[in-house]
């Protein structure tokens, strides 16, 4: 093999306020995003304030049971309209009772007709793009975005030939955290198993990490890791079952999909900047309806290891790279090839 002269990303660029909002602009708010579940808005009435990327959201459940995202801004002085999760018939903005309905029209403004009026079509509320997989529901900022289909590539064939009908998971938990550095650090981390041997202990001790059994692959937006777990696997985590391969994809910029070895299973979530120098996630679990109780505790309690030791591995990259007396890092052209695509693709949106 040849000498390693794949360069990172410049250290700078994961801590300059100015790079963020460049990638919220031209990435962000261009792509899709996981933001929840069909089932957090399960009767008509039903809604939901949440964010894709840094844009405020309110996902909703109309009258006539159509699920919808709209900008949660009023379309008066631009205060947010709700706030929380709920059921009701209208939104009501409480800066000065614009109210909408649940589809985004405008049903009343006090005063704005005794003062001159305006075309209220007008003034309903944006809305944005919104499609589903299975029990998944994913938001684009982008009025003009590309369909989710070709955003998600191959991966919902790949889960289905795995063994997982996505429809007939159930929802069990959610985790959610902050990490202390930047999005792109954490992204990078789940891009690669090198670090697996020496930071995850438990891991490599179920899951075959070698690299002739643990296979990278890219395809545009699309980067997976699988692999099959060891032949004789230790630990706490019993990877037996139907499931044979663990696959674990990112979807640029920043939607995970993991399914582990043995029961059908699967998370998904989002990795979200909130500051050049802190990154909001969660993950959604979703586990077979019978499966073993005891089984998915199991299952929980090692991926929450994992995240945890995660954790504290990208948020001590952050603190080296933030001293700013390095300019860049090395990436080993096989080991850390997604991680190469992932930095070429940042480089090639903010161009």
């Amino acid at each position: 093999m040849g000498s390693v002269d794949t360069r990172t990303l410049p250290w700078s660029w994961y801590t300059d306020a100015t790079v963020l909002q460049l990638e919220r602009e031209r990435i962000f708010r261009r792509s899709w995003q996981y933001v929840g579940r069909q089932d957090e808005l399960a009767e008509p009435g039903d809604f939901l304030a949440t964010t894709v990327a840094d844009v405020p959201i309110v996902l909703t459940r109309d009258e006539d049971g159509a699920l919808r995202a709209l900008l949660n801004v009023c379309r008066h002085r631009g205060s947010l309209v709700c706030e929380g999760s709920g059921t009701r018939a209208t939104l009501q903005c409480p800066y000065h009772a614009w109210t909408y309905a649940l589809d985004g029209r405008l049903l009343a403004a006090p005063r704005l007709e005794r003062e001159g009026g305006a075309d209220q079509t007008d003034l309903g509320l944006v809305a944005l793009p919104l499609d589903t997989w299975g029990p998944f529901v994913f938001v684009s900022p982008d009025p003009h975005a590309t369909p989710l289909a070709d955003f998600l590539d191959d991966v919902p064939e790949r889960i289905a030939a795995a063994g997982i009908d996505v429809d007939l998971l159930a929802f069990r938990q959610r985790w959610e955290w902050e990490v202390a550095a930047n999005w792109k650090l954490s992204a990078e981390n789940f891009l690669e198993c090198y670090h697996c041997p020496v930071a995850h202990p438990g891991f490599a001790a179920v899951m075959d990490v070698s690299p002739e059994s643990y296979v990278l692959e890219t395809r545009g937006g699309r980067m997976t890791q699988h692999g099959p777990p060891r032949p004789e696997p230790r630990g706490a985590y019993d990877p037996t079952g139907e499931i044979e391969r663990g696959e674990f994809h990112l979807l640029f910029p920043g939607t995970v999909v993991n399914v582990m070895p043995g029961r059908p299973n699967l998370s998904i979530g989002p990795i979200r900047p909130l500051t050049a120098e802190r990154t909001h996630r969660f993950l959604d679990y979703f586990f077979a309806p019978d499966a073993d109780p005891a089984w998915i505790a199991d299952s929980l309690a090692f991926d929450a290891e994992v995240g945890a030791e995660d954790r504290l591995l990208v948020e001590r990259v952050h603190e080296g790279v933030r001293s700013g007396l390095v300019e860049t890092g090395l990436l080993l052209p096989e080991s850390e090839r997604l991680v190469a695509h992932f930095q070429s693709l940042v480089v090639s949106a903010l161009a």
